[in-house]
């Protein structure tokens, strides 16, 4: 397997403020609430989503012999991401 493209790059986070204004487009009730621990969860899930995502699409990418990762290489490992997670 493919070293993770961002083993070596700075490790990134989302904010929680992003993730709570994201969870709150979703919700129907606007008195909803999460709490710290769940913000922190989302984060680390679209953080390892992200993540696997990039490291599919370069590896996609390598199998193409592009040194370019494009949409269409994201759109290639899109459903049998989605099915992962």
């Amino acid at each position: 397997m493919m070293e993770s493209a961002i083993d070596n790059r700075k490790e990134f986070t989302f904010r929680t403020e992003t993730v709570l204004k994201l969870l709150q487009g979703s919700f129907q009730d606007p008195k909803t609430k999460v709490n710290g621990e769940a913000l922190e969860l989302t984060a680390e899930l679209m953080r390892v989503f992200v993540a696997e995502a990039a490291t599919r699409s370069a590896e996609q990418a390598k199998d193409e012999s592009s040194v370019i990762v494009e949409q269409k290489h994201f759109e290639k490992i899109l459903p049998q991401l989605l099915l992962d997670f």
